[in-house]
């Protein structure tokens, strides 16, 4: 029995190792079979990456671009994007990176791209050219005579939205859902994926330099076609450029004519291309894929952002504005114009932006881009100082208002534009100023020390007519105007006034006199003004003073040399012993009294005399004459507290007595 069981216990043995090894065996079978159809699967799915649909075989391999067919070629771009970017890791499992196939696939797409990528950019290339170049050649696109035309690109953008899908495709973007304004260009407002696969980003260097030496010949026609018409048909007399010289009584037809037509032709010709070329900017930065964060997105010829349009081309292609009439319109409301193209740039998007690689690259194509233009802002800018020189002040104002309004990075260089205009504002003023400074100084060699010079009431002429021109912060430029205006004047006065001492009292009061009256009602309301005013009055104060005082002591130096002997020896010994002092006596005081004061009336009286002798300004003497009767009894005041003091027991004329005896004549 137990030889029988160890027999069934072997075949049993060999029976279970052999359905164990069937079993294997299938299971391995079945494991194959399923690796074998998973690999046919990841198989097809490679052979499908492989495939080159025939539809986009011709737009890649064809030899010649047709802009008809640009939309076929975009819809070709994405494919070879996509099919670029699958045969990449991570879109491609690893292990198959390195298959032969593979990598010849890559490689012939690889060329398929660099042949794709040349046609375009030269495609790009000659159509950037050839719009210029059309609209350039045709006149109805430009200031005429006798017609201001205002600047219309809706042609050209409508062309170049064309252009954008095929432009983007040469730039890297990441890999986000976005409603980008970009895409906007292209007529689509639809959530499109763009691909961190790039064609070939070093193509678009030479395209944004092609496209900035096209448009830039075109900005600089349209500008200085538009700046000539603009100086020819502004009608307006020419004011003489001599500075003070100007500013006479026999030249008010000049002083008042109305030169404000200049101040608007600058004004609108900022109205027309500060908008323009902050748009020009921002279009550019967005259509060449700059990725500068913080940009505003590129205005339509409407004023809404193309960001935000379905179709921009009905709007555009209706705005012919192009009459005299209509540039008024357009001129009527500047303020509000300034902030066109450019909305504020958040702080995170600031910093970001600075911190952009393509912000370099930005800053360089727009100085490509506006390069030159500024030269017709500048003869502008002449023109109107030719004109009249005080017209830079209201210039500058409008500069100003102008420059505040531009924020986004895609205007810098529009703000480094109307920066170096207010730069020539401010230099051409300059000259002017340092011209009529030099006038005079020169004024200072012919002057003759009488009388009011001639340049004091023909600066308050000046600084009248300075004032109406002040616009926005043009007052610092007036004011520094105004300060070497002064000093100079001031200085030059003086300097005058040593010529010929004994009548430098005279010419100083009644220079400065001048100078206040003059200046009275502008001195209110200008405080720079205010500030010389006073200090005028302090110095005329001062000349008054030193005049008066050589007046009165020449009618009564004896009297009042007296007095000064007696306050000299105060310091020294007491009053008692002063009228025991050599000279000081009582005998020589009833000798000082009779000598000064008999026929005092008739002493006065050549007081008066002297006093209106060398005054030109006959106005001046009645203010003059109280201050120098005042001044008198004020002296005469302490000369007698000193003799009441001194010399109780003696009888002198009262300050009552010498009062009346002043009123009376």
């Amino acid at each position: 029995m137990d030889e029988w069981l160890g027999i069934f216990n072997v075949k049993l043995r060999h029976m279970r190792e052999d359905i164990q090894s069937i079993e294997t065996r299938n299971n391995k079978l079945e494991v194959q079979s399923v690796n074998n159809k998973a690999l046919i699967a990841e198989l097809d799915k490679l052979v499908e990456r492989f495939r080159f649909p025939s539809e986009y075989a011709s737009c890649l391999t064809g030899s010649q671009f047709d802009e008809a067919s640009v939309p076929q070629y975009v819809e070709a771009c994405e494919w070879l994007t996509n099919a670029l970017h699958g045969l990449e890791v991570p879109n491609l499992d690893s292990t198959f990176a390195n298959i032969r196939a593979v990598r010849e696939k890559r490689a012939e797409l690889g060329i398929l791209k660099a042949t794709f990528v040349r046609k375009a950019s030269e495609f790009l290339r000659i159509c950037f050219a050839t719009l210029v170049d059309f609209m350039i050649n045709d006149k109805n696109y430009f200031s005429q005579r006798g017609q201001l035309k205002k600047p219309d690109h809706a042609d050209l953008r409508y062309k170049c939205r064309t252009y954008a899908r095929l432009l983007q495709h040469l730039k890297v973007k990441m890999q986000i859902k976005s409603k980008s304004p970009l895409l906007c260009l292209s007529h689509s407002n639809n959530f499109v994926t763009a691909h961190s696969q790039i064609l070939d980003g070093n193509c678009l260097g030479p395209l944004r330099k092609a496209y900035c030496s096209s448009l830039n010949s075109l900005l600089r026609r349209e500008a200085h076609e538009f700046a000539n018409e603009l100086r020819a048909s502004t009608k307006v007399s020419k004011t003489p450029n001599t500075g003070l010289e100007t500013f006479t009584s026999g030249n008010q037809s000049a002083n008042n004519a109305d030169t404000s037509a200049v101040s608007d032709a600058y004004a609108k010709m900022l109205t027309i291309f500060v908008p323009l070329l902050v748009d020009e900017s921002s279009f550019f930065a967005h259509f060449m894929c700059f990725d500068v964060p913080g940009l505003a997105p590129p205005r339509d010829e409407s004023g809404s952002y193309d960001a935000d349009d379905d179709d921009d081309d009905d709007d555009d292609d209706d705005d012919d504005d192009d009459d005299d009439e209509d540039e008024d319109d357009d001129d009527g409301d500047d303020t509000n114009n300034v902030d066109q193209g450019s909305r504020p740039v958040h702080d995170n998007d600031s910093k970001a932006g600075k911190n952009s690689p393509d912000l370099l690259a930005l800053n360089e194509a727009l100085q490509d881009l506006l390069d030159g233009i500024q030269e017709d802002f500048y003869v502008l800018v002449d023109w109107a100082y030719k004109i009249d020189p005080l017209r830079c002040i209201s210039l500058y104002g409008v500069t100003e208002r102008y420059l505040s309004g531009q924020k986004s990075d895609a205007a810098r260089f529009v703000r480094v534009l109307l920066g170096d205009l207010e730069s020539k504002i401010s230099m051409q003023f300059s000259r002017f100023v340092d011209e009529a400074c030099h006038q005079i100084e020169r004024s200072e060699r012919n002057a003759r020390q009488t009388g009011v010079l001639p340049y004091i009431p023909r600066f308050a002429t000046l600084a009248t007519r300075m004032e109406q021109y002040i616009q926005g912060q043009s007052r610092d430029l007036v004011d520094l105007a105004y300060t070497k205006f002064v000093s100079i004047m001031f200085v030059t006065l003086e300097r005058l006034s040593q010529v010929e001492p004994k009548y430098a009292e005279i010419f100083l009061l009644e220079n400065y006199a001048a100078f206040q009256n003059s200046l009275y009602d502008l001195a209110n309301v200008v405080p720079t003004l205010a500030k010389f005013y006073h200090q005028a009055s302090e110095a005329y104060e001062q000349a008054c003073q030193r005049h008066l005082s050589m007046i009165i002591y020449f009618q009564f130096e004896r009297l009042f040399q007296f007095a000064k002997k007696i306050e000299d020896l105060m310091f020294t010994i007491s009053p008692e012993e002063i009228p025991f002092q050599l000279g000081l006596s009582k005998m020589d005081l009833r000798k000082t009294l009779k000598s000064s004061l008999t026929g005092v009336d008739k002493s006065i009286a050549a007081m008066y005399k002297k006093l209106q002798k060398n005054l030109t300004c006959e106005e001046l003497l009645p203010s003059l004459w109280d201050k120098c009767k005042k001044e008198f009894l004020d002296k005469y005041d302490s000369f007698a507290q000193l003799c009441a003091k001194i010399y109780p027991t003696e009888t002198i004329p009262s300050v009552t007595e010498m009062r009346d005896l002043l009123a009376s004549m």
